[in-house]
């Protein structure tokens, strides 16, 4: 009975392993059956270690060396205006004349006064050598001219005043004023700029203070006209630093002959200083910015990746390297390539290009575009037929 018992047992046994066995091998026959994920698409370009030279980048504000909303300091009735909108005029240009009759009678009866003063004054002197008038007749007749002379001289501004001319030379705007029309002393007439040369105002903290000089040349450019470039100098900077913002104004005289620059545009200012450095780039948008850190895809061997991201341990002597992903983006002899992001510390920017500080070294394959489908060892597959614009001085398309 107990040898039977016994039996039993080691064939239910046998037949449990078995069954086991069996489901093991289906589920591994299942499991290798899976199909692997296809490889992503994405373009890759080379880190490249280039010259930059070194900068500082602000943005300004263009104003005109002189400029002002002409207006008149009395009221009066339009009679002429001696200008189109946006002419250029000379210092002195008669622009606006207001009605100034009224006036013109008042100075022609005031200069009458005064020469009426004058021939008194003459004739008592003539009296004065036969001993007929005083000294004391004199010097009234003397003190009354000179009155006479000074609102002759009052009135007479008074009616400049009724023409308004150019302070300055520039180019004036747009203007809504006719003849006929009454104006009040203070309101604005037209506005009168001179565009060649132009001012840009911009600001940079005080830590580049100490790289900034007058007479050091500034380049600028302005989203109006992409592509082109103004030059000019420092002219002044300010003595003072803004306690709030820390922050030091700066202003430079921009040379503008074609007048394409305008008063109130925004424009961007950069500053060469020093000598330029070397830096590894690669186009900003192969970088991925998140919470935790700046990453980037870089494009491996599966065997490199494998390698890189094993535990350490020691190489056996004279075992080879795991190869790095080749250059012309190609998987040598059949193997996949698959993508291992890295973190990496980011520098400046300049046109598409990005300063990669730390974490890559130049000739790495780094992922440029398609890298938001990707995770750590994702299989890819390169395609750069397509590639995101990597310029450190790019011009902009048309629309």
């Amino acid at each position: 009975m107990t040898r039977r018992m016994i039996i039993m047992i080691g064939c239910v046994l046998l037949l449990v392993a078995a069954l086991a066995l069996g489901k093991f091998l289906q589920i591994r026959a299942l499991i290798a059956a899976v199909p692997k994920p296809a490889p992503q698409t994405v373009s890759t370009v080379q880190v490249q270690k280039l010259n930059w030279q070194s900068q500082f980048a602000a943005v300004g504000t263009l104003n005109p060396v002189r400029g002002a909303d002409l207006s008149t300091e009395v009221a009066g009735l339009v009679r002429n205006v001696h200008f189109k909108s946006g002419q250029d005029v000379k210092a002195g240009a008669l622009l606006v004349e207001l009605n100034a009759d009224s006036d013109i009678a008042l100075l022609h009866s005031a200069e009458a006064a005064a020469a009426q003063a004058a021939i008194v004054l003459k004739r008592d002197q003539a009296q004065l050598a036969v001993q007929a008038v005083s000294q004391a007749q004199i010097d009234a007749d003397t003190n009354d001219l000179k009155a006479k002379r000074a609102q002759v001289e009052q009135q007479a501004a008074v009616v400049a005043k009724k023409s308004i001319r150019a302070p300055f030379s520039g180019r004036l705007g747009i203007t809504t004023l006719n003849p006929g029309q009454y104006v009040n002393a203070g309101d604005k007439l037209v506005t009168l700029q001179t565009l060649d040369p132009i001012y840009v105002d911009f600001t940079l903290p005080q830590q580049q203070l100490s790289g900034l000089a007058v007479g050091q040349v500034v380049n600028l450019s302005v989203d109006t006209f992409p592509g082109q470039a103004f030059s000019g100098k420092i002219n002044a900077i300010s003595p003072k630093v803004d306690a709030t913002t820390r922050n030091v104004q700066v202003e430079a005289t921009i040379s503008n002959p074609k007048q394409l620059l305008l008063p109130g545009m925004f424009a961007t200012v950069k500053i060469d200083i020093g000598g330029s450095q070397e830096q590894l780039t690669l186009p900003s948008t192969a970088v991925t910015y998140n919470p935790y850190g700046s990453t980037v895809f870089v494009v491996k061997t599966a065997d490199a990746f494998k390698a890189a991201t094993a535990p350490a341990a020691p190489a056996a002597p004279g075992a080879p390297a795991a190869p790095a992903a080749p250059a012309n983006n190609n998987a040598p002899s059949g193997q996949q390539l698959v993508a291992q992001q890295v973190f990496v510390e980011t520098g400046p920017t300049r046109g598409d290009q990005i300063a990669i500080v730390k974490g890559l070294e130049a000739g790495q394959v780094v992922v440029s575009s398609g890298q938001n489908k990707l995770k750590n060892g994702t299989p890819v597959a390169v395609d750069n037929s397509v590639q995101p614009a990597n310029s450190p001085n790019p011009t902009p398309q048309e629309k």
